[in-house]
C-alpha cells in the first residue's frame, strides 16, 4: 500500500463527511475548502483558480466524487513529496471533518472512548482495512487488531463475547465499517474494567507500532563514543533507522543510527559491569548497548536483524507486509474453501448416483418378489385345476393325460422364465458389486490425486530451490571462468614479454658469440705472428752470437754478405764491448721473460675462450 493509497482514504472520509444528503456529490465551494486545507496540511502551494478552471464546463451544481478525483490527482496528490509532510495532520484534519458527521457517542458513559483514542483507532481501522470503497474491515483483521490491544493491555483476549457480533450475515458477507467497530469499542466489550489511562496507553503503543512503523521501544544503557561512559537512553526501532532520546516523552533526540544490508547484530560479553550487552556495527561505527535482562537483549536483537531484512528486501513497513500475507492466505483459504465445497458437491452428485442406482436395484429385487408370488400363485392354481381335473376327469384319462403333458410344457416354459429372471436378477447384483468397486477406486483415486499433488508441491519448491542454486553456481562459474580468462590473458602477454626477452637475449649471445669468434681469430694471428717474432729473434740472437768474437786491431772484417758488409765487430777488450754485451744479455733476459709472460697469457687467453668465458674489452 503506497503513500497515495493512505492518503485517499484518509480524504475518502473527509470527501463523504461534506455530502449531507448522502448522494454522492459535494459542492464547489466546500471542496475548495477541502482543497485548500489539504494543501495547507499536505505542504504543497495551492492554487485557488484550478479547481474552477477544472470544472470550468460545468454548471455551479455539486460535483461527484468520479469528478473530484483528476483534480485530486493532478493538481494536489500528483505535487505530494514523501517526508516533506507530517501525514497525521492529514488523518486529523479527515478525521475532525468525519467525526463530527459519523460519530456521534454519550459523553456520559464511562466506556466512551477519548477523541485521541477514537482518532488512533480510526487511523489503526484506515490501515488494516480493504483496498476498496467504502472501506470496510474484514472479521480477521478486527480480531487480529483487537488481540494486539489486548495483548498491550497485558489481558487475554476473549472471543466468545463477539461470536455473534461477527455471526450476523452483514459483518460476514461485507466486513464492518469504522463506526461500527468504533460503536463497539464503546460499548465496553473489550475494555470493561479496564482503567481508561491503560487503555489509551495500549492503543497509543498499537498505533506507533503499525502506523508509525515502531519495530521496538524501551530503555537501553548505551556507551558513549567519546567518553566512553554509560547513559541510560530511550531507544526507537523503525525499519530504516534506531533512534535514542534522553527520556520516553521523545523530546530530545541525542542521535539516529541508520540502518542497511551493512549493519549487523552481536551478542557481546559481559564487561565494565554491564551485562546483557550486544553491539550494533556500522560501516563507520560500532554501538555497544546493554539491555535489563537476556529476554530484553533477545527481542532487541531480534527486532534489529528484522529491521535491516526490510530495509534489505527493500520493504518500508513491517505491517504493510504482514497485511498482504495475511491477505494472501485468507484468499488461499478461499480457494481451498472453494475446492473443497466443489470436491463435496461432485460427491455428492456420486452418491445421489448410486442411490439411484440402489433404488433401481431395490426396484428389481421387489418385481423379482412379485413375480416370485405369481409363480407360487400359479402353481398353487394350477395343482387346484389339476386335483380337480383329476377328480372330474377320471374316465376321460386320455384328455387328462393330454392335458397332463400340456400343463408339464407349460411348467417347462416358466421355469425356463424363472431362470433367466434369477440370472438377470444374478447380473444385477455383479453390477452392483462392480458399482460399489468403481465408486471405491475412484475415491481412492482422488485421495492418491491429493497425495500426488502435495508431494508434486513439494517437488516443484525443491526443484525451484535448486534451480536458484544451479543459477547461483553457474554464476560463480561464469564469474571463475572470466578470471580464468583474465588471467590467462595476462600469462599470455607476460610469456610474450618473456619471449621476447629471451629472443633478445639470443640474439646478443650470438652477438657475442660472433665477437668471442673473431678475438680468437685475432688471437690466432696474434700468436702466429708472436711466434714468427720470437723465431725472427732467435735467428738474431745466433746472429748477434755469431759477431760477438772479437777483432784485432788492423784486422779485416770478414764479408758475412750483403745485408752485415758494414758491421764492426768490437774487441774484447773494449769497454764498450762488455757494455754491449752487458746490455744485450740484460735485453735479451727481458725478451725472455716478455716472451714467456705473453705465452702464459696467450695460453689463458686461449684457455678462456675455448670455456666460452672470453673478457670482452
Amino acid at each position: 500500500m503506497d503513500l497515495r493509497s493512505e492518503l485517499l482514504k484518509s480524504i475518502w472520509y473527509g470527501f463523504t463527511a461534506l455530502d449531507l444528503e448522502k448522494s454522492g456529490k459535494v459542492s464547489k465551494s466546500q471542496l475548495k475548502v477541502l482543497s485548500h486545507n489539504l494543501c495547507t496540511v499536505l505542504c504543497i502551494p495551492h492554487d485557488p483558480v484550478a479547481l474552477e478552471e477544472h470544472f470550468r464546463d460545468d454548471d455551479d451544481g455539486p460535483v461527484s466524487s468520479q469528478g473530484y478525483m483528476p483534480y485530486l490527482n493532478k493538481y494536489i496528490l500528483d505535487k505530494v513529496v514523501e517526508g516533506s509532510f507530517i501525514k497525521e495532520n492529514v488523518d486529523e484534519l479527515c478525521w475532525t471533518l468525519t467525526a463530527k458527521k459519523n460519530y456521534q457517542t454519550d459523553k456520559t458513559s464511562s466506556t466512551v472512548l477519548p477523541e485521541k483514542d477514537a482518532f488512533r483507532l480510526w487511523c489503526l481501522f484506515n490501515f488494516l482495512s480493504e483496498d476498496k470503497y467504502p472501506l470496510v474491515m474484514v472479521p480477521d483483521e478486527v480480531e487480529y487488531l483487537l488481540k494486539k490491544i489486548c495483548m498491550a493491555m497485558s489481558i487475554e483476549f476473549n472471543c466468545v463475547e463477539l461470536e455473534d457480533f461477527f455471526s450476523q450475515d452483514s459483518v460476514q458477507q461485507s466486513g464492518i465499517t469504522v463506526w461500527i467497530f468504533l460503536g463497539m469499542m464503546n460499548s465496553g466489550k473489550i475494555t470493561r474494567g479496564i482503567d481508561k489511562s491503560i487503555t489509551t496507553m495500549a492503543i497509543e503503543e498499537v498505533y506507533r507500532e503499525i502506523v508509525g512503523d515502531v519495530l521496538k521501544e524501551g530503555y537501553l544503557w548505551k556507551k558513549g563514543q567519546l567518553r566512553r561512559n554509560w547513559k541510560e537512553r530511550w531507544f526507537t526501532l523503525r525499519p530504516s533507522n534506531l533512534s535514542y532520546y534522553t527520556g520516553e516523552d521523545r523530546k530530545e533526540c541525542q542521535g539516529n543510527i541508520a540502518l542497511d544490508g551493512n549493519c549487523c547484530v552481536e551478542v557481546l560479553p559481559d564487561r565494565d559491569g554491564k551485562r546483557c550487552m550486544f553491539c550494533l556495527k556500522t560501516l563507520s561505527k560500532t554501538y555497544e548497548m546493554s539491555a535489563s535482562d537476556t529476554k530484553q537483549r533477545q527481542e532487541w536483537t531480534t527486532a534489529i536483524q528484522t529491521a535491516i531484512r526490510l530495509h534489505v528486501e527493500g520493504k518500508n513497513s513491517l505491517h504493510k507486509d504482514l497485511k498482504l500475507k495475511r491477505r494472501e492466505q485468507r484468499e488461499q483459504r478461499e480457494k481451498r474453501r472453494q475446492a473443497k465445497e466443489e470436491e463435496l458437491q461432485r460427491l455428492r452428485a456420486l452418491q445421489e448416483e448410486r442411490e439411484r442406482k440402489l433404488a433401481e436395484l431395490d426396484l428389481l429385487k421387489e418385481a423379482q418378489k412379485q413375480a416370485q408370488a405369481l409363480l407360487e400363485q400359479d402353481e398353487q392354481r394350477r395343482r387346484q385345476q389339476h386335483e380337480q381335473l383329476q377328480r372330474a376327469l377320471e374316465v376321460q384319462l386320455r384328455e387328462a393325460e393330454e392335458a397332463r403333458v400340456s400343463m408339464q410344457a407349460e411348467m417347462a416354459l416358466k421355469e425356463e422364465e424363472a431362470e433367466k429372471q434369477r440370472k438377470r436378477i444374478q447380473e444385477l447384483e455383479e453390477m452392483q458389486k462392480r458399482l460399489e468397486e468403481a465408486l471405491q477406486q475412484e475415491i481412492k483415486a482422488r485421495l492418491d490425486e491429493e497425495a500426488f499433488r502435495l508431494a508434486q508441491t513439494g517437488l516443484l519448491a525443491e526443484e525451484e530451490e535448486k534451480m536458484k542454486a544451479l543459477m547461483s553456481l553457474q554464476e560463480e562459474q561464469e564469474e571463475y571462468i572470466l578470471k580464468t580468462q583474465r588471467e590467462k590473458q595476462e600469462l599470455k602477454q607476460e610469456m610474450e614479454a618473456k619471449s621476447r626477452a629471451l629472443d633478445e637475449a639470443q640474439r646478443q649471445l650470438e652477438e657475442v658469440r660472433a665477437n668471442r669468434h673473431r678475438v680468437d681469430q685475432d688471437v690466432v694471428a696474434a700468436q702466429r705472428k708472436l711466434r714468427q717474432a720470437s723465431t725472427n729473434v732467435k735467428h738474431w740472437n745466433v746472429q748477434m752470437n755469431r759477431l760477438m768474437r772479437p777483432i784485432g786491431p788492423g784486422e779485416k772484417r770478414p764479408s758475412l754478405g750483403s745485408s752485415f758488409s758494414s758491421f764492426q765487430v768490437p774487441t774484447q777488450r773494449d769497454p764498450g764491448l762488455r757494455l754491449r754485451r752487458r746490455s744485450g744479455s740484460e735485453d735479451q733476459d727481458e725478451e725472455s721473460k716478455e716472451n714467456v709472460e705473453n705465452r702464459a697469457g696467450n695460453e689463458k687467453r686461449h684457455s678462456h675462450a675455448s670455456n666460452g668465458d672470453m673478457d670482452i674489452p
